[in-house]
C-alpha cells in the first residue's frame, strides 16, 4: 500500500499535467506574439521621416505666420501703443487664434519687443553700408535715399520707434546701449576718417547722424503735416524724387568741402 501511495504521490493528476503541458507548449507562441506587439509599438512610436522639401515648407509656414503676427502688431502698436493694444486685437488682425499667437510669443510685452527689434534692424541697415573707402558724397547721398524709402514704405515702423523713444525706451534700452551705440561709434570713425582726409568739412559725426535721422524720418513721423502743407506724400513718385534731391542738396552742401 505504501508503495502505491508513493507512486501515486509521484504522479501528477492527469488534468493538471495536461494543463501544464498545454501552458508549456503555448509559452513560445505567446512570447512570439508579445514580441511582435512590442515591435509594432516601437515602430509606431518612431516619428515619421519627413523629406527636405516638407521640412522646408513647414519652416516657411512658421516664418510666414510669425511675420503676419509681427506685421499686424506693428500696425496696432504704432497707432495705439503697447498699453492701448490687446493680444486679441493683434490675433484678429493677423487672422490667427489667440492660442496660436501665444505659441509664437509668450505675451504682449515679448511681442512688442520683437517688433521693436525688427524695426531697429530695419532702421540701422542703411547705416551699416558706410565705409572709409567710399566717396562720402555718394555714401551719404545714398543713405538719405534709402532712409526716405523706409519713411515712404514703412511709416508705421518709424512712428512706433519714435513713440518708444518719446516714452524713454523702457523696453528697448538694452538694445540701444549695445547694438545702436556700437554701430554708431563704428560709423562715427568712418566719418572722422573722411574729415581727416579732407573729403568732408569738419563736422561732429554724432550731430551729422542725428541730423540725417531727423530730416529723413520727419516725412514718416509728421507725414500728416507734410501732406497738409504740400498736398503730397512720399507715395507720390514726383514728390519723392523732389524730396530726395532737396534733402541731399541741403545736407551735402553743408558738409562737402568748398
Amino acid at each position: 500500500m505504501k508503495s502505491l501511495q508513493i507512486e501515486k504521490r509521484g504522479k501528477m493528476p492527469k488534468t493538471k499535467a495536461l494543463a501544464a503541458a498545454s501552458s508549456t507548449k503555448k509559452t513560445p507562441a505567446k512570447s512570439a506574439v508579445k514580441s511582435a506587439v512590442k515591435g509594432l509599438v516601437r515602430k509606431s512610436a518612431k516619428p515619421p521621416v519627413r523629406s527636405a522639401s516638407a521640412v522646408s515648407r513647414r519652416l516657411r509656414q512658421i516664418e510666414d505666420k510669425r511675420s503676419a503676427i509681427l506685421g499686424a502688431a506693428l500696425g496696432l502698436f504704432s497707432r495705439f501703443g503697447l498699453h492701448g493694444t490687446s493680444i486679441d486685437q493683434v490675433a484678429a488682425r493677423a487672422d490667427v487664434s489667440k492660442s496660436n499667437l501665444l505659441y509664437y510669443f509668450a505675451n504682449k510685452e515679448e511681442l512688442y519687443v520683437n517688433v521693436l527689434r525688427d524695426l531697429l534692424a530695419l532702421w540701422l541697415e542703411p547705416l551699416r553700408g558706410f565705409s572709409a573707402e567710399q566717396d562720402p558724397g555718394e555714401a551719404i547721398g545714398g543713405y538719405i535715399r534709402r532712409k526716405l524709402v523706409i519713411s515712404r514704405d514703412r511709416p508705421d515702423a518709424s512712428r512706433l520707434f519714435c513713440l518708444e523713444m518719446i516714452q524713454g525706451a523702457p523696453l528697448l534700452r538694452d538694445e540701444l546701449d549695445r547694438e545702436l551705440r556700437t554701430l554708431v561709434e563704428r560709423k562715427s570713425e568712418v566719418i572722422r576718417s573722411w574729415v581727416a582726409s579732407g573729403k568732408l568739412a569738419p563736422v561732429d559725426p554724432h550731430h551729422l547722424i542725428f541730423a540725417l535721422w531727423a530730416v529723413t524720418q520727419h516725412y514718416a513721423d509728421f507725414g500728416v503735416q507734410v501732406q497738409a502743407l504740400t498736398g503730397h506724400t512720399l507715395e507720390d513718385p514726383v514728390f519723392f524724387e523732389q524730396t530726395v534731391e532737396n534733402v541731399q542738396r541741403i545736407v551735402l552742401q553743408g558738409i562737402v568741402p568748398r
